[in-house]
C-alpha cells in the first residue's frame, strides 16, 4: 500500500497516511479472519465514512436492479434493427481502436428471430460470421432510423483551393515541458491558412527536422545571440 501511494503521490503521500491506516485497519486480513480494528476492539469500525460507503454501495445496487428490470420488460419485433453493445467484446474485437476510443455500439443489425422473452437473433454480417449470433436484450438499442441523417452528395460543398498538405508560417513562442525524467522542447506553431488561435505547441525536434527554415526567426536569434 505505501509503494502504490508513493508512486501516486510522490512527494506529497506523507500526507495521506492517515487515509492508508484507516483503510489497512479496516481491511479484511484472512489471516485472523476480520479486519485489525474488529481484533484490536472487539467491533467493527464505526464511522461517517463507513456509513457513507454503505449507503453508496447500496444505492448503486438499487440502480442496477432497477436497471436490469426495466431492461427485462423491453421487446422486439422480428425485423426491427438494432444496435448491438460491444464493451464486453473487447478480448474478440477491437475494430481498430482501442479503451476510450473503442465504439460502444456496432450496426444497425435486423432481428431475425425471437428465441425468448429477453433473447434475440441477429442477422450478423459475413466478418462476425464467428459470433454467436444470439443475444440478450439488455445488449441492444433500437435503431430509429430517420431520412434526416442522410446527406446528399449535392449538398457537400468542396472548396477547390484547400492545399493538399498543411503547412507552418512562423514559430511564435517557445516552452519547454518538465516531465518526471525529462524535459521536452516545445513550439507554437503558426499554420497556413489558420489564425493565432488555431496554432499548435508541436515537439521542437520533430518541427526541426522538418521545417528547418523556420528556426531562423527573431524568436531564436534572441536566444542564441
Amino acid at each position: 500500500m505505501l509503494r502504490c501511494c508513493i508512486l501516486e503521490f510522490e512527494s506529497t503521500w506523507e500526507k495521506y497516511l492517515p487515509l492508508i491506516e484507516f483503510a489497512y485497519n479496516n481491511s479484511f486480513q484472512s489471516s485472523i479472519k476480520m479486519a485489525p480494528y474488529e481484533a484490536l476492539y472487539g467491533r467493527k469500525c464505526q464511522t461517517p465514512l463507513v456509513d457513507l460507503i454503505k449507503e453508496i454501495e447500496l444505492k448503486v445496487k438499487a440502480i442496477r436492479d432497477s436497471l436490469k428490470a426495466a431492461s427485462d420488460h423491453i421487446e422486439f419485433e422480428v425485423g426491427d434493427k438494432v444496435f448491438l453493445k460491444v464493451s464486453l467484446w473487447k478480448k474478440i474485437l477491437r475494430f481498430g481502436l482501442k479503451s476510450k476510443l473503442s465504439p460502444r455500439f456496432i450496426g444497425p443489425y435486423e432481428i431475425i428471430e425471437r428465441v425468448g422473452p429477453v433473447v434475440y437473433r441477429l442477422m450478423l454480417p459475413p466478418e462476425l460470421e464467428n459470433i454467436h449470433n444470439v443475444f440478450h436484450v439488455s445488449m441492444l438499442r433500437l435503431y430509429r432510423s430517420n431520412p434526416s441523417h442522410v446527406i446528399a452528395p449535392t449538398e457537400v460543398k468542396i472548396q477547390s483551393d484547400l492545399p493538399s498538405k498543411e503547412e507552418p508560417i512562423r514559430i511564435l513562442a517557445r516552452e519547454t515541458k518538465e516531465l518526471r525524467n525529462k524535459k521536452i522542447s516545445l513550439v507554437k506553431v503558426l499554420w497556413h491558412k489558420h489564425g493565432v488561435e488555431e496554432a499548435t505547441w508541436d515537439p521542437e525536434n520533430i518541427m526541426r527536422e522538418q521545417y528547418q527554415q523556420l528556426f531562423t526567426s527573431k524568436i531564436f536569434e534572441d536566444e542564441n545571440p
